[in-house]
């Protein structure tokens, strides 16, 4: 019985190591109609954007309404996403104004 497990769950390892492999996360960064910026990330940018825009992303963007997308970086795991968002929301508005305006980025409109 232990053998079955112990294969069983490394064969899940296994399929979630294959998937993780072919899947990209991205970091992005929103600007808000207030002028502030939301960070987040995200495996799949644009279904994201698209709950942002319903209503259904973070409080953060229900109550400042996303204009469009001003920056995105593309990693190939979530933690490494996950790092770097955490870097970018420590960053003062005017380090985050630096990188978008310096960085190489994506421009995506949001229709309200």
């Amino acid at each position: 019985m232990k053998g079955r497990v112990r294969r069983a769950t490394a064969k899940k390892a296994k399929n979630r190591k294959a998937e993780s492999a072919k899947t990209s996360y991205y970091v992005y960064l929103l600007l808000c109609d207030d002028g502030s910026y939301y960070t987040g990330y995200t495996n799949n940018v644009t279904s994201r954007l698209e709950r942002h825009k319903k209503g259904h992303g973070a409080r953060y963007t229900r109550m400042r309404k996303p204009k469009r997308v001003v920056h995105v970086e593309k990693f190939r795991t979530r933690r490494a996403a996950a790092r770097r968002e955490r870097q970018i929301k420590a960053l003062t508005h005017r380090e985050k104004h630096e990188l978008v305006s310096t960085g190489s980025h994506t421009y995506t409109e949001l229709d309200n």
